[in-house]
């Protein structure tokens, strides 16, 4: 049963609607505040929910204590549909091409994400609801139905999976967002303290960060030197003989001056304090939680971004502030080797499969062609799959293609593929963006400068491509191993058993807050989830999706 939700001059509108998109009831009118109970009710029958953004009305629903299963997440799916090779021939692609043309926008404007939150606050304020209305969501709704049914076969199962992935995903993300990373106030004050010093007043640096000014001041014969500031630090660097043309750590490294060191650790000091600071604290902890904002689908290759906090780059040097309540425990899982063992299925590379069974992909791999060392293996593959083909990866590149020469054969063809121009698409649908019209100007070269320029970014989007349908393809699958964990750990709260909820979630690490009687029911829905999440993705292929499971009581401690 398919639900729609729109909103309403009084309120909500709530619609049941048949597959195709056709109403099969009159609409239902429901107030902001009577919505939480209605929904609640209707769950019940199990609907899917349809709604343009699942970010409108999730949140709220979540602070009235109601959950749902299920839904299909218009924008997100639209997204999707409007780029995709599998649906180019249909009127919703053409449509969306028009938009592009006429609006720089893929989708209807009245499904376009809102603006970034001006401030943590905004995350949380009531939902002021969008002026989409039924009619106009019935159309979309049908329109991406229409476009999926155009599709032949078995390609429109593995795009219908990804627009479901897709949409419980949102959920998860909503639900991740409200229900926060544990986070323990005073082991972030204490790292802080041991590592920065006490806090200091606004607009002044912490003594740690102090003494290392004033100690390249002296080193540098700067005395009013302000090494925020790349310009005066620049300036100071050349005075002193340091010919550098940025301040990057790797280039910094090449020198042996004596304000190297105490550069570097200024430069370590100065973005715990920025990104991970007091500042930071205040903002974004409350009540024992990180309340992040996800953005699934926020990276051209279906990977998930976010929106304020650094929710995607936690430091290693805060992560013991991560800490589980009393009671319970931390089960961090991460998917070892995703994009490998992904290109294998792809691929459908046996040979490599086989080095596959064990844990250690690499370690198999250089067994069977590297004479047993590992590092020579990874830089090999690795290479294959980013397009490092010079350096090391160049040379030990002929090796691996011998050895397996269908998963070197599958990313070369994507890389082939995308200096012609042309698109690649992952393994559920997703495929790369066309490109831009300064790209194929760049190819109409007449002079041999020219060519040498159009060869050099043309190469430049073959290694985009070759890495997008198997990055594009590993968030597929993570997309999949978050659905069906979400599914169980449902299922046992539904069955009365202690479970855990998801808190967590980086490309391929999940990580679950559990009370200790949940612990290894989760872990074997860990386990289960990615066993599935192969199954749906590839079938029955004779590649293992290996997980890492710790059970810590911090992060800190998980690897």
């Amino acid at each position: 049963m398919y639900l729609l939700l729109a909103a309403h001059q009084d309120g909500t509108a709530i619609q049941r609607i048949s597959p195709s998109g056709k109403p099969t009831a009159d609409a239902r009118l429901a107030s902001r505040g009577e919505l939480p109970g209605v929904v609640r009710e209707l769950e019940k029958q199990r609907p899917r929910w349809v709604w343009n953004r699942t970010q409108d009305w999730y949140p709220e629903l979540l602070a009235h204590g109601v959950e749902v299963e299920r839904c299909h997440d218009l924008a997100l799916c639209g997204a999707i549909l409007a780029n995709s090779a599998l649906t180019a021939h249909t009127e919703y692609a053409r449509n969306a091409e028009k938009l592009v043309q006429d609006d720089d926008s893929a989708l209807p404007r009245a499904l376009q994400p809102p603006p970034p939150p001006a401030e943590q606050g905004a995350l949380f304020e009531d939902i002021k609801g969008t002026n989409v209305g039924l009619a106009e969501l019935r159309r979309e709704f049908a329109a991406q139905q229409a476009a999926v049914a155009e599709v032949g076969g078995g390609e429109r199962q593995r795009l219908q999976l990804l627009l479901a992935a897709e949409s419980a995903c949102g959920i998860i993300a909503a639900e991740m967002q409200f229900a926060g990373v544990p986070w323990r106030g005073e082991l972030h004050e204490q790292i802080l303290l041991d590592v920065l010093g006490p806090r200091p007043r606004q607009g002044h640096r912490p003594p740690a960060l102090e003494a290392l000014c004033n100690e390249l001041r002296q080193i540098l014969n700067a005395p009013s030197l302000n090494p925020d500031s790349p310009q005066d630090l620049m300036r100071a660097l050349h005075r002193n003989g340091i010919e550098v043309k940025s301040t990057r750590k790797w280039e910094l490294q090449q020198s042996n001056h004596p304000a190297i060191q105490p550069l570097l650790a200024y430069k370590k000091l100065s973005r715990l304090h920025t990104a991970n600071g007091w500042a930071w604290l205040d903002a974004w902890v409350r009540g024992g939680r990180f309340h992040p904002e996800y953005v699934v689908g926020g990276v051209v290759s279906g990977r998930w971004a976010s929106r304020g906090g650094g929710a995607l780059q936690i430091p290693r040097n805060i992560r013991a502030a991560v800490h589980a309540d009393p009671g319970h425990q931390l089960i961090v899982a991460d998917a070892s080797q995703l994009e490998p063992r992904v290109l294998v299925a792809l691929a459908k590379d046996t040979k490599m499969a086989e080095a596959a069974r064990d844990k250690d992909l690499y370690a198999g791999i250089a067994a069977q062609g590297f004479g047993g060392d590992r590092q020579k293996a990874k830089v090999a593959l690795l290479g294959a799959i980013y397009g490092a083909t010079t350096g090391e990866s160049g040379r030990l590149m002929p090796q691996l293609a011998r050895t397996y020469p269908r998963a070197v054969g599958f990313v070369e063809h994507a890389a082939r593929e995308g200096e012609a121009g042309r698109t690649v698409t992952t393994r559920l649908g997703r495929s790369s963006p066309a490109p831009s019209e300064g790209w194929i100007r760049s190819q109409q070269s007449t002079t041999a400068e020219e060519q040498r320029r159009a060869d050099n970014i043309a190469r430049s989007r073959g290694r985009f491509t070759r890495n997008f349908v198997v990055q594009g393809s590993a968030a597929e699958w993570a997309a999949c191993w978050l659905a069906e964990l979400r599914r169980r750990l449902r299922a046992l709260r539904a069955d009365g058993l202690p479970s855990g909820e998801l808190v967590f979630f980086l490309h391929d690490e999940v990580m679950v807050h559990a009370p200790d009687a949940a612990v290894e029911a989760c872990v074997r829905a860990i386990q289960e989830s990615a066993n599935a999440a192969k199954e749906l993705m590839f079938g029955p292929v004779p590649v293992e999706f290996p997980v890492s499971i710790a059970v810590v009581d911090s992060y800190d401690k998980a690897k």
